[in-house]
């Protein structure tokens, strides 16, 4: 073997400690590239996370409008007119001149009751008078002839003052016949049983055929008047003087609502108000009276009605929904330009259903947050999703107005 093949030989083992040197020292490069960029990006993702996040919220805008002030109360239908029609005579029906449900007319004949003993009773009577009259014809007669005889002294005093007491007993007798035969007419026309106001039949209590009393506690049928028709309705007694007052001035509207207060079944006016006040409720009891052409409402019908009281011109309005009550009093989130918010108090004058009257604190342009108030706080950063209705009406009617805050 030659010394070059053994130089060789022994510098070969020193070659390669040399490349596995640089390799482990380029691995090591590598790895400390990685933890760097690693760590960098674990750093923006921390300061992402540290950043506020906007919450996301509903917003209204506050206009200016017309506010109505509405008194809400609980009532029932009671019908204007309402008859128990009985028998004032006895006897046997005849005939049924009805259909249950019929709508009639004030004097439509509805039953008839047998009325030919009434008849006979009244031919005696007219006969009685007939023969009572004559007897006071020659009574009269008499007393003419008397009376003539006394200047010549023919004839007693005492005679003609006789003569006169029969002639007016005669004539009492006369009348009492004309007064009797006065009643057989009256029971004969008993027998003739009309409406005595235009109405509705209720179902029918009686056949034809049937005999009937007087005395009978069972009426034959019962009329009600749907058109018009009334509502009493109650309201606490503290709102009884405002109402009052303000009846004086106009005729106050009447809606009535229908038992879960969502479809309005018509529109009225007040009539009256009780003349005393339910102590054990603390309320008193108004009456209001509705045309009812499309016969929404029915006798005992319960209904929710609004009492519109008046209508608060050029009110600055925003949802009640926006409205938060805290130490400081009510306030809402007032949204700012740069999309945050701020906690702002405001003064209420009145609410009524879904929409509020601001006095103080806000003015129409501004825009307040109606939801997702329960994240946010003063200077919170908000994205806004959806614009909600700045006023209306619950569907069906409205909660009662609150009095103006001091």
């Amino acid at each position: 073997m030659t010394d070059s093949n053994v130089s060789r030989q022994e510098r070969a083992p020193q070659v390669c400690a040399a490349w596995g040197k640089f390799a482990a020292a380029g691995v090591s490069a590598l790895c400390v590239v990685l933890a760097g960029c690693s760590g960098g990006d674990s750093r923006q993702q921390k300061a992402q996370a540290a950043a506020p996040r906007a919450v996301s919220v509903a917003t209204a805008k506050v206009q200016r409008q017309d506010v109505p002030v509405y008194l809400v109360g609980l009532g029932s239908v009671t019908a204007f007119n309402t008859a128990n029609i009985k028998s004032r005579v006895d006897g046997q029906i005849m005939s049924v001149n009805f259909t249950e449900g019929q709508l009639v007319k004030e004097g439509d004949l509805l039953i008839v009751i047998d009325p030919r003993p009434y008849q006979v009773q009244l031919e005696q009577m007219q006969a009685q008078l007939f023969k009572d009259a004559a007897t006071l014809r020659d009574a009269q007669l008499n007393l003419q002839r008397y009376t003539t005889l006394i200047p010549s002294g023919s004839i007693a005093q005492q005679q003609v003052d006789t003569q006169k007491s029969t002639v007016d007993q005669l004539d009492g007798q006369v009348r009492t016949d004309q007064a009797q035969i006065d009643n057989a007419k009256l029971q004969i026309v008993y027998c003739h049983i009309t409406a005595p106001f235009a109405g509705r039949v209720g179902l029918r209590q009686v056949d034809p055929g049937n005999i009937i009393h007087a005395t009978d506690t069972t009426p034959m049928l019962i009329l009600t008047q749907l058109q018009p028709i009334a509502v009493i309705f109650t309201l606490p007694e503290d709102q009884l003087p405002t109402v009052a007052q303000h009846m004086k001035n106009a005729t106050l509207p009447v809606e009535a609502y229908n038992r879960d207060d969502q479809a309005k079944l018509a529109t009225g006016k007040l009539l009256t108000i009780d003349n005393q006040i339910d102590q054990t409720t603390g309320t008193a009891k108004l009456k209001a009276v509705f045309d009812n052409k499309d016969d929404q409402l029915w006798p005992n019908q319960f209904v929710n009605t609004q009492l519109l009281l008046e209508t608060s011109k050029n009110s600055t309005v925003l949802p009640t929904a926006a409205i938060l009550r805290g130490p400081q009093g009510t306030f809402v989130y007032l949204v700012k330009p740069d999309n945050t918010v701020e906690a702002r108090v405001v003064k209420i004058a009145l609410t009524q259903g879904n929409t509020t009257a601001i006095a103080e604190g806000v003015i129409p342009g501004d825009t307040v947050v109606t939801d997702g108030q329960d994240k946010l706080q003063g200077g919170s950063k908000i994205e806004q999703r959806n614009t909600a209705p700045s006023t209306g009406r619950s569907n069906g009617g409205s909660a009662a107005a609150e009095t103006p805050s001091s």
